[in-house]
């Protein structure tokens, strides 16, 4: 992709999310777009939203159980930026059209207080760690799931392109020790008190610790890192669950704590 590619797709992208209105896909627009390309435009659309007085209070790394891997024919997570609009409080109500197709995860939260280097070790992880919390994250999608034309799907360049489909996050108030056993620690998700969804830590690259290292990582490729202050959501170990108006939902983490959100 040129420049002016890259430029065009983050500003679609922008008044898409701006719109509350779905976009062509981009895989489709530029079918030799690579996962740099993807990030660039992240980048971009994240630069465009920092001119809008938003600010970064964290990372989000998605796309960490084997099975959202192979379903998207990659073997590596991705990652998207939070921003300070995407932050709800435990128990908050979304009001009707904020999002466009809201979904929601169970994650294990990650609160940072020093920086992490792409040197950073898993003993580095901990030590870096303010604490852990339970936690869920909303996603969106301001890109068509599929092309009308076509049927083409969207590609991993989409998502990443997308801000890792990045759209918000709610932290529990619960703070743990960040040397506890991750791989343990699961929840049970319930829409309007149905239980859709059930899972362990261990989803996530069999430990959500070695995802936060996989981010810091990744980050140092593309001239960054993660700081104190961060908030860092390990990956989903869930698969997403849908939030049509009225979805009322309940994580419980079990004694890790739990977390709560509704949908108008």
């Amino acid at each position: 992709m040129t420049p002016d590619d890259i430029t065009r797709a983050a500003e679609d992208l922008f008044a898409a999310d701006h719109l509350g209105q779905q976009m062509e896909l981009l895989s489709r627009r530029h079918p030799e777009m690579t996962m740099d390309d993807a990030y660039a435009v992240q980048s971009a659309l994240i630069a465009r939203k920092k001119a809008a007085g938003r600010r970064k209070i964290g990372w989000k790394i998605g796309l960490t159980s084997r099975a959202m891997q192979d379903a998207l024919k990659i073997d590596t997570p991705d990652s998207g930026v939070l921003l300070d609009d995407m932050a709800f409080a435990t128990g908050s109500v979304v009001p009707q059209g904020r999002f466009i197709q809201p979904r929601i995860e169970a994650e294990i939260a990650f609160v940072m207080k020093a920086p992490l280097s792409d040197a950073a070790s898993r003993e580095d992880i901990i030590a870096a760690t303010d604490y852990v919390c339970p936690s869920l994250e909303i996603l969106d999608t301001r890109i068509l799931r599929a092309d009308p034309e076509t049927g083409q799907t969207r590609t991993i360049v989409d998502t990443i392109s997308d801000n890792a489909a990045n759209a918000g996050v709610v932290l529990g108030t619960q703070r743990h020790a960040p040397d506890t056993d991750l791989r343990w620690v699961g929840a049970i998700v319930s829409r309007n008190g149905t239980v859709e969804e059930t899972g362990l830590g261990a989803g996530v690259l069999n430990d959500p610790v070695t995802s936060v290292l996989w981010l810091a990582q990744r980050m140092a490729q593309y001239g960054a890192q993660i700081e104190a202050g961060d908030i860092v959501l390990s990956g989903s170990f869930i698969r997403p669950v849908e939030c049509p108006p009225s979805s009322d939902i309940k994580a419980d983490f079990g004694p890790f704590g739990h977390v709560t959100i509704s949908f108008e």
